[in-house]
């Protein structure tokens, strides 16, 4: 997430709100200074931020060090919730109470004793010294520095202090697992609520389930697991098996869900079962929750019709004429989030089915929308559900066809945040330095970063799509760190891409947006369009050489060449 802008004024606080913008803080406001309001999500009345957050709750303020909110032990930051690596396992496994020493409302364990009593009891040896808990805490309790009650990982490994990949065992049985035929059905299908701490039935055939161990630890020697994250995943494998109505069969998504949080790598394990082909994906795509709850209170005729365009869209159509690939989530939500107020305009003036839309209503509702990129997203996602329904039969006519709609509005691409870029450059993370050094030298765009492999550089060169780009000598040396960086951290790792975290290192998967942004701490396609304006004053808008650096179409070098009159890509203010 992006920050907000500082004030304009003092340029010291962030700007009060940004919908609708402001461009002060609340003590620089015109006719102030004014009192801040309290954080809309904790209340506070101190430490105002912007946008009706403090600092504290805002996902883009400066991460402060304070005490944790159930032990109060110093060290903490927002990244955690504000929790302590202790109290966030202690509030997996138990429920808020009143602490029976301290009486704050916290997560307390089944003596109702909440986890800083327990601690100071720990310390006094309670239990060695014939103490009770109330007794350890008459006297009150010693604070103590977050996160130093618990052996780092490095430390448990080998004496050099890197992670331990599992080691393959000798397998005992070399039979293939295939699921049974049959199905056992259940009367009532009720969710299962697996608490913590719960003992679960052991697998009804003590050969398959230890067939099915033998392939998951093999599949986690493979993979770079960690012993513990392996141990993980052997739990939650046993608990599933355990738990299944038809013992043998695939493994249903459901029964994995219902695990929860309760330390069984659930995600790791459908990885795994999918890969063996034990794995029955039984649960409602999201996205099609989304769909019906959107167009409830549409008539039940249009919302048949709208159904056959939302399987064509997402399903794909490919077994006859006219036929289509499957659609992006993301398309498919934009394209309906723009045709519901038409849809429903309709629908408030009696319209039963898309039938009895005519080409003038199309018309009056493409008008009816705000001028620019509302308009033209409007017009493109009614004709998509009318090309879609009349290629399928669903409408006699497509009311849409030969409606022009024009080009798309497009933004005129700016330069962005000149100290924002350089910090990250000059960053002492090597991934963040890395990545910045990627955008800003040789303007990669977000889906190439993410893809990119380790393959892909060599010779201190980088081979991307056809093309060969020669590295600049700081981009080598941020990439030489974050290597080192990747090799020490994550050392068995099978993922075969450059860059990884914590989860992607598990699993064969790139990283995602959302990833690059946090690391950034800008968006990564603002730095590369700020490289490729530079590129444009610098060359006086040659269109053929910012095709050749940057792999871009002449269409698209266009967009950027017409931004040459822009006041702030005068040469002399960079």
């Amino acid at each position: 997430m992006r920050p907000p802008k500082p004030c304009s004024v003092c340029r010291t606080n962030a700007v009060a709100f940004t919908n609708p913008r402001v461009d002060f803080c609340y003590q620089c406001l015109p006719g102030g200074p004014f009192t801040p309001p309290p954080c809309r999500a904790c209340a506070a009345t101190d430490g105002y931020y912007s946008a009706g957050l403090c600092g504290r709750c805002h996902p883009a303020a400066p991460q402060h060090v304070t005490s944790c909110k159930h032990c109060l032990g110093w060290g903490v930051t927002r990244h955690t919730k504000y929790l302590c690596w202790g109290c966030v396992n202690w509030r997996t496994k138990n429920n808020y109470g009143s602490c029976t020493s301290c009486r704050r409302h916290v997560p307390v364990d089944e003596r109702q004793f909440c986890r800083l009593c327990w601690r100071q009891a720990a310390m006094l040896r309670w239990s060695r010294n014939g103490l009770s808990l109330a007794e350890a805490n008459k006297d009150g309790q010693q604070l103590f520095i977050a996160n130093m009650f618990s052996t780092p990982l490095a430390a448990r490994g080998s004496a050099s202090r890197t992670p331990r990949a599992v080691k393959p065992r000798a397998r005992i049985t070399a039979s293939p697992v295939r699921p049974v035929a049959h199905e056992q059905l259940v009367l009532f299908d009720a969710r299962r609520s697996l608490r913590p701490g719960l003992v679960l039935p052991p697998p009804p055939d003590p050969h398959a389930a230890q067939a099915l161990t033998e392939l998951l630890e093999d599949h986690a020697a493979r993979r770079g697991w960690s012993p513990s994250t392996c141990k993980k995943a052997r739990s939650g494998l046993n608990a599933v098996l355990g738990l299944q109505d038809t013992p043998g069969a695939r493994i249903k998504t459901s029964l994995i869900r219902d695990l929860g949080p309760t330390g069984r790598a659930t995600r790791l394990l459908r990885e795994f079962l999918t890969g063996i082909d034990m794995l029955d994906d039984d649960l409602t795509p999201a996205l099609q929750t989304w769909f019906a709850d959107k167009v409830t209170d549409l008539p039940a005729q249009m919302r048949a019709e709208l159904q056959v365009w939302f399987d064509v869209l997402f399903h794909g159509h490919k077994t006859s004429a006219p036929r289509s690939r499957a659609r992006t989530q993301s398309t498919i939500r934009h394209k309906l989030n723009a045709a519901l107020p038409t849809l429903h305009t309709w629908a408030g003036d009696g319209y039963e089915s898309l039938r009895e839309i005519t080409r003038q209503h199309v018309l009056d509702a493409i008008a009816t929308a705000d001028e620019g990129r509302p308009r033209y997203l409007t017009g493109s996602a009614l004709r998509s559900i009318f090309h879609t329904l009349k290629g399928h039969k669903v409408v006699f006519r497509d009311p849409t066809l030969h409606i022009k709609l024009g080009a798309p509005h497009t933004r005129t691409p700016e330069p962005a945040d000149f100290d924002t870029i350089r910090e990250a450059l000059h960053s002492t993370e090597p991934t963040r330095a890395a990545l910045a050094a990627l955008l800003a030298f040789h303007a990669l765009t977000p889906g190439q970063l993410r893809n990119l492999k380790i393959t892909d550089i060599r010779d201190r060169r980088l081979h991307l799509d056809g093309r060969v780009i020669p590295l600049a000598e700081p981009v080598l040396i941020r990439l030489s760190a974050y290597l080192d960086h990747r090799t020490a951290t994550w050392p068995n790792t099978a993922n075969p891409h450059l860059f990884i975290h914590r989860r992607t290192a598990l699993e064969l998967k790139p990283v995602g947006g959302r990833w690059l942004a946090l690391q950034l701490g800008t968006a990564a396609r603002g730095i590369r369009t700020d490289r490729i304006l530079n590129e444009v004053v610098a060359t006086g808008g040659d269109i053929k050489r910012i095709c050749v650096l940057f792999g871009l179409t002449p269409s698209g070098a266009v967009l950027y060449t017409a931004a040459l009159s822009h006041p702030e890509l005068d040469p002399g203010l960079r």
